[in-house]
C-alpha cells in the first residue's frame, strides 16, 4: 500500500505526468502543444490550463502559439469547446497574473 499523503490526487497526477513525459518523444515545446490541443478536446476547466502553464512558458508557448492551437482545432472540436477554452484559459492567466501582482507587492513591503 502506498505511503499516505495529504495530496493523494495531485501526487497520482505528478506520477502521471512524470511517466507521460519519459515516454514522449516529441520535442518539450511540441509535447505542450499537444497538450494544449487536449486540454481544448476535453474541454479541462482552467486549473487544469493552470497546472500546464508553466511547463508551457518554460517550453517556449506563447499566448499566440495558444491561439494557433485554438484556431487548429476548432474545425474538429467546435465553437463551444474553443470558446470555453478560450474562456478557462483567460482565467488561469488572470490567476497567474493575479499572483504576481501580490507577490510583487508582498517584495515591496520586504523592502
Amino acid at each position: 500500500m502506498p505511503d499516505e499523503t495529504d495530496t493523494p490526487v495531485l501526487d497520482t497526477l505528478a506520477v502521471m505526468t512524470a511517466a507521460s513525459l519519459e515516454n514522449c518523444r516529441l520535442p518539450e515545446r511540441e509535447l505542450m502543444l499537444v497538450r494544449a490541443a487536449a486540454l481544448v478536446a476535453t474541454g479541462a476547466p482552467a486549473a487544469s490550463y493552470l497546472m500546464n502553464m508553466g511547463a508551457a512558458v518554460e517550453a517556449g508557448i506563447t499566448m499566440d502559439d495558444v491561439q494557433d492551437v485554438l484556431v487548429a482545432v476548432a474545425p474538429i472540436v467546435g465553437t463551444s469547446r474553443v470558446i470555453s477554452a478560450s474562456a478557462n484559459v483567460a482565467e488561469a492567466l488572470g490567476f497567474v497574473i493575479a499572483v504576481a501582482e501580490l507577490e510583487a507587492e508582498l517584495d515591496e513591503l520586504d523592502d
